[in-house]
């Protein structure tokens, strides 16, 4: 079973060690997740560019994705863009908007990040098992995107 409490402490440490290089540390934290939490196959975290309506990939752990860049709107994370709310898709075969990055992918849950109350970009996580995520997964995400924002913001 994951120690949620332990991994924020560490994650919020990288955080706290952070250098000018924001991305660098976002991957260091997507890496953590990735291979600390069996059920987390991919993690990423994208980042909003307003004027364009558009999320860019700016940190991942995981296989590489061709979908770097993603339309407000379009797909999970495009969707959680214009919501502001967390999305957790139990089933990726069932959802009519999902966008595929690997075929293995089952399931995904998305956290927005929000910086002075705007959202600013997300955390992105696939897993290889269909229904993965938990009510714990999503507050323990919520709580690790509130620590980017004040400790790297």
């Amino acid at each position: 079973m994951t120690n949620y409490s332990l991994l924020l402490q560490e994650a919020k440490a990288l955080l706290s060690n952070a250098t000018s290089d924001k991305d660098s540390t976002l991957t260091k934290i997507c890496l953590l997740l990735q291979t600390t939490i069996n059920h987390y196959d991919w993690v990423g975290f994208y980042f909003a560019n307003d004027a364009e309506k558009t999320l860019h990939l700016k940190a991942f752990a995981g296989i590489p994705s061709d979908h770097t860049v993603i339309p407000f709107g379009k797909g999970i994370c495009g969707q959680v863009a214009i919501s502001n709310e967390n999305f957790v898709v139990d089933d990726v075969s069932a959802q009519d908007s999902y966008i595929a990055c690997d075929i293995h992918v089952k399931s995904e849950i998305v956290i927005p990040l929000f910086v002075n109350d705007k959202n600013v970009g997300q955390i992105d996580i696939d897993s290889n098992v269909i229904n993965a995520f938990s009510e714990e997964d999503a507050h323990f995400l919520e709580q690790l995107n509130a620590a980017i924002a004040d400790l790297l913001f």
